[in-house]
């Protein structure tokens, strides 16, 4: 199995950021996500763990044995995103994160893809650092959040970002951090994860289908961290909108469209959602996904895919295969 979702950390660009000063707001906006008693204080118990595992090539290579995981593509912690650094400090942070994963793949390249960190606050600088992290030996692509500075993704001062994306045939990997809008309503129960995460993806999706990004840019390869979020499964009321709504008839085909030209994970943790998900993208747009090391991921991923009619293994390695291709015209 090839698994596109597995997240790694880089302990530099943490000790760079460590001494800037936006990165007290980062602290205090994760504290604020997990400030529920109970989720504080079993984040206590278990972020050591994941800084282990995030960081230990052997810990990470045993673990992908035993989840019957050939070759992980790596990107970076979501935590790790750093929206809030101007320029100069993002150019930093950016190199520092892309200097370990390139290290990691150093290590096992016959194991291991990176998807490279961008400053997606910075669009145009954003682009570049795309157009730089794919000639690095070991680089698919690029992950990138569901919003940046007030930004969605519609946002047109992203086009530089997806003019180069879709010219070097780069892999975009849509990951949420929770859904920053919500915070305080998604507090309890760990649920700024539990909601949050697919609310946003949801949301970041329709705005690259509603705002005419994919009919700006046709080609573009984004890859939807878990399962796309609410929108596949839920996607009737779009569907329906953009029959009767003249305001939502804002892009040339139906949304469905635009979701068979995507790629999905099957972080979804249910065969029944896994079925309906490709009841709608189709079954050769669905890619394995551990969400590794966090305990919201897919420790089994095979298991899932095996309970699910006509996902054989071999079909979803050459749908990741597929994903990863990029012509040598667009590599140069």
């Amino acid at each position: 199995m090839i698994d596109l979702h597995a997240h790694a950390s880089s302990p530099e660009a943490t000790r760079l950021a460590a001494r800037m000063p936006g990165y007290a707001a980062q602290l205090t906006a994760s504290a604020e996500r997990y400030r529920d008693p109970h989720t504080a204080a079993h984040m206590a118990r278990v972020q050591p763990e994941w800084d282990v595992l995030l960081s230990d090539v052997d810990a990470r290579l045993a673990a992908m044995d035993a989840a019957g995981v050939e070759l992980q593509v790596v990107s970076v912690n979501p935590g790790q995103y750093c929206h809030w650094a101007g320029e100069q400090e993002a150019s930093v942070l950016i190199d520092a994160v892309n200097d370990d994963l390139a290290a990691l793949v150093a290590r096992r390249p016959d194991r291991f893809l990176a998807l490279g960190a961008i400053a997606l606050q910075h669009p145009v600088l954003a682009a570049r650092q795309l157009d730089t992290v794919l000639d690095r030996r070991g680089f698919a692509g690029a992950q990138i959040s569901t919003q940046a500075a007030g930004r969605d993704l519609s946002d047109p001062a992203f086009d530089v970002l997806w003019e180069v994306a879709q010219r070097r045939q780069a892999v975009l990997f849509v990951h949420p951090l929770s859904c920053p809008q919500l915070t305080g309503r998604l507090a309890p129960a760990y649920l700024n994860n539990v909601v949050g995460q697919p609310v946003e993806t949801a949301i970041a999706l329709s705005h690259l289908i509603f705002g005419g990004v994919l009919d700006r840019f046709p080609h573009l390869r984004f890859c939807l961290a878990h399962g796309g979020g609410y929108l596949p499964t839920y996607l009737g009321r779009s569907e329906h909108a953009y029959r009767v709504r003249p305001d939502s008839h804002t892009m040339r085909h139906p949304p469905r469209h635009y979701l068979r030209r995507m790629w999905f994970d099957l972080v979804v943790h249910s065969p029944q959602v896994a079925r309906a998900l490709i009841d709608v993208v189709g079954a050769d747009r669905v890619v394995i996904g551990t969400d590794y090391p966090f305990d919201m991921g897919v420790e089994d991923p095979g298991a899932l895919a095996g309970a699910v009619d006509g996902l054989t293994g071999g079909l979803l390695r050459d749908n990741a295969r597929r994903l990863l291709a990029r012509t040598s015209a667009t590599n140069s």
